[in-house]
């Protein structure tokens, strides 16, 4: 398994939500901030956390904060300014807004690790999760070809690229719920509290 020190932990906490009318990274469940728990998530894989925003309320939690390279272009730019920013060969990239994600379930990512891919992401239910996957830096330069011409869907990008999915099994199937709504919001106190 790849050692901790080549692992950097970048955690995307992009614009505000339209929906949720806050930064997401703010929502709080049982008294905690999710973006903590996108810390806590990374912690034991990594040689250090960043965080990818330009909102310096994020610089409460002392770690460090990397501005948008490119502003409004959505995750594929978050990932492109994490990666120029990392100095680890490898990176374990994260949205902000999964709060029952686990060590457990990154640690599939880095256990699969070969010399082929250079993206590893969580499969859920069907659905390639690229924002809960580990993603080599070398990359960066085709996401920055993509954000020239303007593409800015991250599924393009990601298709361009060598990867690989870990499908997650039936006890991890919360653990990447993420929140775009009031409704999921509750769901996810619910599966948190049982």
């Amino acid at each position: 398994m790849i050692n901790k020190k080549d692992i950097t932990g970048i955690i995307l906490a992009g614009g505000k939500s339209s929906r949720m009318g806050t930064d997401k990274g703010f929502l709080m469940l049982d008294n905690k901030p999710f973006i903590q728990y996108s810390i806590q998530a990374l912690k034991p894989l990594v040689s250090e956390i960043m965080i990818v925003s330009d909102n310096s309320n994020y610089d409460v939690f002392g770690l460090k904060r990397v501005n948008d390279i490119k502003k409004n272009a959505g995750p594929m730019a978050g990932i492109y300014s994490g990666l120029e920013a990392s100095s680890t060969d490898y990176n374990l990239i994260l949205s902000c807004d999964i709060p029952l994600i686990s060590s457990e379930v990154l640690k599939k990512l880095i256990e699969v690790v070969d010399d082929n891919s250079e993206i590893i992401q969580i499969e859920n239910h069907g659905k390639t999760m690229p924002l809960i996957a580990l993603y080599k830096r070398h990359i960066k330069d085709t996401f920055n070809g993509f954000l020239q011409k303007d593409e800015r869907r991250l599924r393009v990008a990601v298709k361009a690229c060598k990867s690989k999915t870990i499908r997650l099994e039936k006890a991890h199937e919360f653990s990447t719920m993420n929140v775009n709504t009031k409704e999921e919001l509750k769901q996810i106190e619910n599966a948190f509290n049982h």
